[in-house]
């Protein structure tokens, strides 16, 4: 293997040809991580219920399109049109649902699981990139996307940026040239850790091809940089840090899960620079508990029995425990 930039090597671990991404992976108990969609549909369900206050509000029209990027399997596409349906059906001759996904086998995957789902009722679009995307109106969701973008290493050394490159699938650092990134870290304060590629653009095509939008992501990380390294393999529900000692990158390349803490200012910056109008950063807890997910679990225990209410209402726990992923998790909307 070449000598290479850290964040060519990740976004090639990920989406290059059989990269992890490439190919349909389980998601929960059988595969290599747990995520807020595998833990409980009340969590497509809240983001359900925040579209239709969002329409009622007149926040957006009833022919608004419900974008999700990087749907994986679509299962939460899915939980959010079956809670749009519980609670407002009529809004099902209306609104629009479309995926952005660049996968053509997963794009097969999530077209079979709607229309098994909810057979001819549903017509799903799909982009293959969001430079695609022409819209005059839209709900935009993206679960766990930003801790999949490319990221590069970086850490000072006698007052000097050092930045990662892979040769052989070893890292090691050298002295970083790269003004973006020495602009990047003096701006943000960063001293150690990893500098996210690709949200800049991200935002800016958001913004330049959507005319209105409420774009709501979920993520694990912070507002504030850590200065330290988070970049980690996930493998079969065991994670293990980038420079863990002993650890063989070569037999986890594109087996297993690369990611990363997200760094929400940055991503924050990003928007603000656009001018968006509306922007609000919360942790899971909060965030779901804003949108109504109690208000759906009263719901629920009026129409079943005491042992389905229970089960649900633990899974809910899960989402919502502030010891765990209810602040591990952040939520960053955004609206313009």
């Amino acid at each position: 293997m070449k000598r290479e930039n850290f964040s060519f090597y990740f976004n090639n671990w990920l989406y290059g040809n059989d990269g992890y991404y490439a190919n349909y992976k389980n998601i929960g108990k059988e595969g290599d991580f747990y995520t807020s969609v595998s833990t409980s549909s009340f969590f497509g369900g809240t983001i359900g219920k925040k579209i239709v206050d969002t329409i009622k509000s007149a926040e957006l029209p009833r022919d608004t399109t419900i974008l999700e990027i990087g749907a994986h399997h679509g299962y939460l596409l899915a939980d959010i049109i079956q809670f749009i349906y519980t609670l407002e059906p009529t809004l099902l001759d209306t609104l629009n649902f479309a995926i952005v996904e660049r996968f053509e086998n997963l794009q097969s995957q999530q077209k079979k699981y709607i229309k098994d789902s909810f057979g001819d009722v549903i017509n799903l679009k799909h982009y293959n990139d969001i430079s695609e995307v022409k819209l005059s109106n839209a709900f935009i969701v993206a679960n766990e996307i930003f801790d999949a973008f490319a990221c590069e290493l970086v850490f000072t050394k006698d007052e000097k940026l050092q930045m990662a490159y892979v040769e052989n699938n070893k890292i090691k650092f050298e002295h970083c040239i790269d003004e973006k990134i020495v602009e990047h870290c003096k701006k943000f304060k960063i001293q150690k850790g990893e500098v996210a590629v690709g949200y800049e653009e991200f935002a800016k095509t958001l913004y330049e091809n959507i005319d209105n939008f409420v774009f709501v992501t979920f993520d694990y990380g912070d507002r504030v940089p850590r200065n330290d390294f988070s970049t980690r393999v996930y493998s079969k529900h065991e994670v293990f840090p980038i420079f863990e000692k002993g650890l063989d990158l070569e037999k986890y390349y594109k087996k297993a899960d690369i990611t990363y803490d997200v760094f929400f200012l940055h991503l924050i910056d990003c928007f603000k620079t656009l001018k968006v109008k509306k922007i609000l950063f919360k942790t899971q807890v909060e965030a779901l508990i804003e949108f109504g997910i109690t208000e759906l679990l009263e719901i629920l225990q009026k129409n079943v029995d005491d042992t389905t209410y229970l089960r649900e209402a633990q899974k809910v726990k899960t989402l919502i425990e502030p010891t765990g992923m209810g602040d591990r998790f952040k939520m960053l909307l955004v609206k313009k």
